[in-house]
Parts: C-alpha cells; structure tokens; sequence
C-alpha cells in the first residue's frame, strides 16, 4: 500500500514549510498529529504517516486510518502558535472533511483545538459523523475525559508514555523468564536467537530477580510519563537525557523533580538533586549500563552511527520511528530486543479513537486499564515472535499489523 496523498504548504509570513500526508482513510476517516521541529523533512512525514495506519490497525480500529502532518520550524519560537494556526487554515479543507490532526512533537493538542473551535467545531468530522447522534456525544465525552488528571497531570499528556512502560514492562517479563527457562534447561530446543544472548552480562540484573534499569531519552510528555508508570511498576529509571543535558544517577533518578523542573523551564544543576545525580552531556545517554531504552523524543535518534553503543538488552520505541534501518540491523545482529513505535506508543491514537467510536467507556479508570492491556497484548506478540522463532520485531510487526483498507473521503 502506498500513501494516498501528500501536500505541501509554504508558509507566506516566515520561513516555515510543511507537509500533510494521509496514507490512508477508514470508513472516510483518518488520523495522526502534527510535528514541529527544525529538521522536520518530508521523507519523515511520510514515514510517520505510514506508521500511523499501522498504529491504528495495531489499535484494532475499524474506523481510522493513518495520516500525519509536519512543519519545519522551531516550536519554541515566538510565533511558533501563529505558524501553526497559518497550517492548520491551510488543511482546513481536509480536516473538515475527516482528517482529524492532533498533537506530536512540537505542538500542543489544546492549540490545535483552539484553531479548530475558532472555526466553529470541536473536532474532525466526516459528514456521516457529523449526522450520527451517538458520535457528537461520544466526542462530548471524549471531551470532558481530557479535563481529567492522572497524578495531577492531564489524562492526555500521560496516557501515552504510560501504555509505552506497559508495554516494556510486559517485553522484559517475558525477556527475563525466557532466560530463567534457557538456564534451567527446560527448553534449549535452539529455537532462541541471538549467539548465546543468554550469557550476556546485560542480563546479570534480570538473571537475580530484579527489575530493569532504564535509560530514557526525552523529557517530554511522553518520556516524563513513561518515566512515571516505569516507576510505579518497579523498576528504575536511571537516566534521562533531552536535547541539553543527560540526567544519570546508577540508583535511580528522581523523575518528578526532573518533570518539575523541565515543566519550568529552569537549566538542571547538580544541587537540584542531591543523591549523586551526575549532569552528563546529552549525547552520553547511551554510554550507561542499562537494561532497556526507551526513546521518546526524535525520529532516528537511534541511528546507525549510535546503535552500536547500546549495552541494553531491550529498545522499546516512545517516539514515533525513533530507530533507523541501519540501526535495525545493527540490533538484529547483536541481538537488542525491540518493542516497536506504532504497538508501543499508541495508546493516545487509540484512546482517541476507542472513546469517540464507542468501543471503550469514557472513564479515566476504565481507559487506563484498557490501554493497559492493549500494550501489553501487542508487546506480548512481538516477544514471543522474537523468543520463540528468533524474527525481529520491526519484521514481524509489518506482517501483523499490515493496514489492509485504503477507503476513500466522504464526498
């Protein structure tokens, strides 16, 4: 399947420049974010509009398809709001017509449905939708459920990160008792892959009980989310990194004195801590021991020029295409777990698209748990795939979760 269509927007008033790429519609309806980002480039858009139709199959949906939007301009600049208003008006024809365009990297979700109100209507809607009573009202609800909090921060801003930890905390159970299997030789029937992996030191922690080690990158919504829920599962967070700094400490960090302070904008100092936090640079984040990594931040960030650096024995991707294909075949080789972008990341497509179609109750108990599972279902698949006949999971996803329906708009 290819994508069905690409647009491109000159902005008239600055420098920036962008792209909506719908890859493909359900039922006259498709979705995905914006990202806002200096290196933002078009072959990205239409990877990660790619990887939207396959979130939304992996999503069970049956009612979305995949798109995404891109602009290239720096979204902490001044007028950053203003460039995306200019887009936003640009798409305005298709995102009437069912082309429902949220939040990513670099954008804020409560700004893009300000444009969206500002032109009289609170979210995308094909015409058919627009005539369904029971959508309108489920897209009331879906509403008010974004006002709730989980921990103090919005449902929105963690639902995402939080089905990320789900799903790797899922990966290295598994990992880990594949491994005490191996060991107790109750079945070396040679169907594990990856030259002797069980004797790695990177597995010495797991090998005693304990939980992972992790290393995020990203210090965002989704990075501080997915460091939040790693947390309350047990295992420790023993480093975060952004685009400045690299936070480490080898007993774990205090990740809410990390979301406070990045929440307010202030440099990290040493101080902040005070229990051996060290301030490394950013580019050191892959130079620690750790058990998993999680990036959470760019596309590419783990590239064929770093792969080759990670001691951890599983990546399960925060970020949208967050690996390459060179590093992926870096990690085939020795023998890295993946977890991938599109099954671990999408539980906010998903809450989205499960509330508004009715196929989950719009409670916020009731939608974590349930994203919860769907992580944890899609993780276990990868794993087992992996564990059992040895296929890495970006291979063995694009099979599974192939999107199969390429539908046309409303008209």
């Amino acid at each position: 399947m290819k994508e069905y269509l690409t647009v491109e927007w000159n902005d008239t008033e600055s420098s920036a420049k962008g792209w909506l790429v719908i890859y493909n519609y359900v039922k006259g309806y498709t979705g995905g974010g914006i990202r806002m980002h200096p290196d933002v480039n078009k072959e990205e858009v239409l990877r990660l509009a790619e990887a939207m139709a396959y979130k939304y199959k992996a999503c069970e949906s049956q009612f979305c398809g995949g798109c995404k939007g891109g602009i290239v301009y720096d979204s902490k600049a001044p007028d950053a709001k203003a460039v995306l208003r200019r887009y936003l008006i640009a798409m305005m024809p298709y995102i009437r017509e069912g082309v429902s365009l949220g939040g990513d990297y670099g954008t804020n979700y409560s700004d893009i449905l300000a444009v969206f109100r500002e032109f009289g209507f609170d979210m995308p809607l094909t015409k058919s939708m627009r005539d369904d009573k029971k959508i309108v009202e489920n897209a009331a609800a879906y509403n008010k459920l974004l006002e709730q909090t989980v921990d103090t921060v919005p449902i929105n801003d963690v639902i995402a990160g939080y089905g990320v930890a789900e799903a790797a905390d899922e990966a290295y159970m598994l990992l880990m008792e594949a491994r005490k299997i191996s060991k107790e030789g109750i079945s070396t029937d040679g169907s594990f892959d990856g030259n002797n992996i069980w004797t790695c030191d990177r597995y010495v922690r797991g090998s005693k009980g304990q939980k992972a080690d992790v290393v995020i990158q990203g210090m965002g919504r989704v990075g501080s989310a997915c460091a939040n829920r790693l947390m309350q599962l047990g295992h420790r967070v023993v480093g975060m990194s952004d685009s400045k700094v690299f936070l480490y400490n080898p007993n774990g960090l205090d990740t809410r004195m990390v979301r406070k302070l990045k929440k307010e904008g202030k440099a990290f100092k040493s101080g902040d801590f005070g229990d051996g936090t060290k301030i490394m640079q950013s580019c050191e984040w892959l130079s620690v021991p750790c058990d998993i990594i999680v990036p959470c931040a760019l596309a590419d960030a783990l590239n064929g020029d770093n792969a080759g650096y990670v001691k951890a024995a599983l990546v399960v991707e925060g970020a949208n295409i967050a690996t390459s294909a060179a590093a992926d075949e870096v990690f085939k080789k020795k023998g890295v777990y993946m977890i991938c972008d599109f099954t671990a990341n999408l539980s906010e497509a998903w809450m989205y698209d499960a509330v508004f179609f009715g196929t989950v109750e719009a409670e916020k108990d009731v939608v974590l748990a349930a994203a919860a599972e769907l992580c944890r279902r899609n993780a276990r698949k990868q794993m087992q795939l992996a564990l059992a006949e040895g296929r890495y999971a970006r291979e063995s996803v694009k099979e599974i979760f192939a999107p199969t329906v390429q539908d046309f708009p409303e008209i």
